[in-house]
């Protein structure tokens, strides 16, 4: 039974708060478990390679481009909603460009991530980063699709709850990345 001024939570807005759970769920017995491999005699010990600080900044900066989006979209200013959930895709795409490049660099200093030659550091590394740029791709996905409904002018659906799912979703796997990033950068 719902009081009196009690606000419902949407659905498609609870099932994502429980995926972001799992998700969540996920990543902490993931990098728990790096912690746990890392007392290993073999562990090895290596830099990130630059290009992940550049990564970081572009969805950090998406982050900012799909609130905008958000707030462009409830103040119905569709151009500028168009052009903001554009660069939002755009931004997720470099990032993952910007991640494979890190990888690329790793496996040019010697430090394949997976195979014979590989680490127990560097395949953690590359699955930890890999699951979280899967899930980055669901998101691009889900923004791609939105972007092409922005763009589909006999859609006229002015409700807010796609974008407030997308980025909402969008927030926490910039947030998760933050977290990867200070893990493999300074708590490993």
């Amino acid at each position: 039974m719902q009081h009196e001024g009690q606000v419902r939570l949407h659905p498609q807005k609870f099932v994502l708060w429980v995926a972001m759970g799992s998700i969540v769920m996920m990543f902490a017995g993931l990098t728990s478990a790096y912690i746990v491999k890392k007392s290993q005699a073999n562990w090895l010990e290596f830099a990130l390679p630059t290009v992940f600080w550049f990564s970081t900044i572009t969805i950090l900066f998406s982050s900012l481009t799909v609130h905008l989006a958000l707030k462009a979209f409830k103040a119905r200013e569709m151009k500028q909603y168009r052009l903001l959930i554009t660069v939002t895709a755009a931004l997720g795409l470099l990032f993952m460009a910007l991640q494979i490049m890190g990888f690329s660099n790793l496996e040019l200093r010697n430090i394949p991530l997976f195979g014979p030659k590989s680490n127990s550091a560097t395949s953690f590394l590359g699955v930890i980063t890999i699951l979280h740029m899967a899930h980055v791709l669901g998101g691009v996905i889900a923004i791609l699709i939105v972007f092409l409904r922005a763009y589909n002018s006999k859609v006229k659906n002015y409700s807010s709850v796609g974008i407030e799912i997308i980025s909402t979703y969008w927030h926490f796997v910039d947030i998760l990345w933050i977290y990867l990033f200070i893990f493999f950068n300074w708590l490993r």
